[in-house]
């Protein structure tokens, strides 16, 4: 705790207990879902994850976010839907046990049940893990799945607004627009909402 990491590699991000969901995740073919979590596991411990305990550990985490079994088989994001790669990233969040997740845009271009899927898996890692999330997002669709404990507006690179879900409710009341009025600020917003760890 109070480790500046704003400099580290991504992989030392990734050893400090951070994850960061992207919002085009990149394809791997030949590389199947759990090859991919298999390697992403054991690149942190000094011991390679048995196979009875990886194949445990898979098998909760693909029961807990309710994803088909033979999902994990498949190469990673290659051909996957939107919805079917934002479910791949929040499997790996359970699989990998980050302390803090970085959701950026992980909603953009989902359908309904494909966002309703995504953020029960990450409410439900987070009642089950304590995992810590940060939601970043143009949309509050997400937020009426998971709950966010803060809530920020940004304008122009710069926090205008903190809150709870009451300012989410005053978005979509009022959008970004007398906000941006209030602040004189000229671009468009995001929220980000936070989700607080054990």
């Amino acid at each position: 705790m109070g480790e500046d990491i704003t400099e580290a590699e991504p992989h030392e991000r990734a050893n400090a207990g951070l994850f960061l969901a992207f919002q085009y995740p990149v394809a791997i073919p030949g590389v199947s879902v759990a090859n991919f979590l298999r390697m992403a596991i054991n690149a942190k411990r000094e011991e390679p994850i048995g196979v009875k305990e990886f194949r445990t550990q898979l098998a909760h985490a693909v029961d807990l976010l309710d994803v088909d079994r033979s999902f994990t088989s498949r190469h990673l994001n290659d051909g996957f839907s939107g919805g079917e790669k934002k479910r791949a990233e929040i499997l790996q969040m359970a699989m990998l046990l980050p302390e803090v997740a970085v959701l950026d845009e992980t909603d953009s271009g989902l359908d309904i049940d494909a966002l309703r899927t995504v953020a029960q898996g990450v409410q439900r890692l987070h009642d089950e893990q304590g995992l810590g999330v940060l939601i970043i997002t143009h949309y509050q669709r997400i937020l009426h799945y998971v709950k966010p404990d803060f809530v920020h507006v940004m304008l122009d690179g710069r926090i205008v607004l903190d809150g709870g879900v009451e300012l989410v409710e005053r978005l979509e009341r009022e959008g970004y627009d007398r906000i941006r009025q209030e602040f004189g600020a000229g671009e468009a917003g995001a929220v980000a909402a936070g989700d607080g760890g054990g």
